[in-house]
């Protein structure tokens, strides 16, 4: 499948969705101090190491997307210990490759995405887990509402059908806040206790 999953997306729009949803998570980012590392997240499973080097494993197969194919082992590669600095810095890395405009398809094994779908996709995983980080720290720093008004449909959009399985909580704890909203149709709920296993 190579047609945008999100109706209207495009990847010059994609891209700075990405931005803004990097921009947040850079900020989150700078927040994070080494003694933080085995707090839990809201993933009861998940320390923010954890989540950390999730992330970190994610944007490097954004990065490596930019050309046009991610290697399915890639996501299996073993996660080192994580720093948050360095991560900061493959957020602009991840930036510069797609600004000029990466692949228009990006294949992986025997799938392929547009890069608007794929773009939409990191600008969710990007923010949610900088959401994530900041349930752990306790550091305010909110979804901006704009951001994740943008971020909802793409998250319907690939979470379509059985997607949601073990990945996913159950939708719910909808609210008229587009936060709220984003984080509960993706299992979550803020200010809430910790959901129960991985959720991405």
């Amino acid at each position: 499948m190579t047609a945008a999953l999100v109706a209207g997306a495009t990847a010059g729009g994609s891209v700075e969705l990405l931005e803004r949803a990097l921009g947040y998570g850079r900020v989150v980012l700078g927040d994070i101090e080494p003694q933080h590392l085995g707090l839990p997240t809201a993933c009861t499973d998940w320390s923010l190491a954890t989540l950390l080097a999730h992330l970190d494993d994610g944007l490097d197969a954004f990065l490596e997307a930019a050309g046009g194919r991610v290697r399915p082992a890639l996501l299996d590669t073993p996660l080192g210990t994580p720093e948050a600095a360095r991560i900061r810095d493959k957020c602009c890395s991840l930036l510069g490759v797609w600004t000029p405009g990466g692949a228009a398809v990006v294949g992986c094994g025997a799938f392929s995405l547009d890069s608007a779908t794929l773009l939409g996709a990191a600008a969710l995983e990007i923010a949610v887990h900088a959401w994530d980080a900041t349930w752990a720290t306790g550091v305010a720093r909110p979804l901006p509402p704009a951001l994740s008004d943008d971020l909802l449909p793409v998250a319907v959009a690939l979470i379509a059908g059985g997607r949601r399985g073990a990945e996913f909580g159950p939708a719910g704890y909808a609210d008229t806040a587009a936060a709220a909203a984003l984080l509960g149709f993706l299992g979550r709920a803020p200010g809430g206790p910790a959901i129960t296993g991985h959720r991405r």
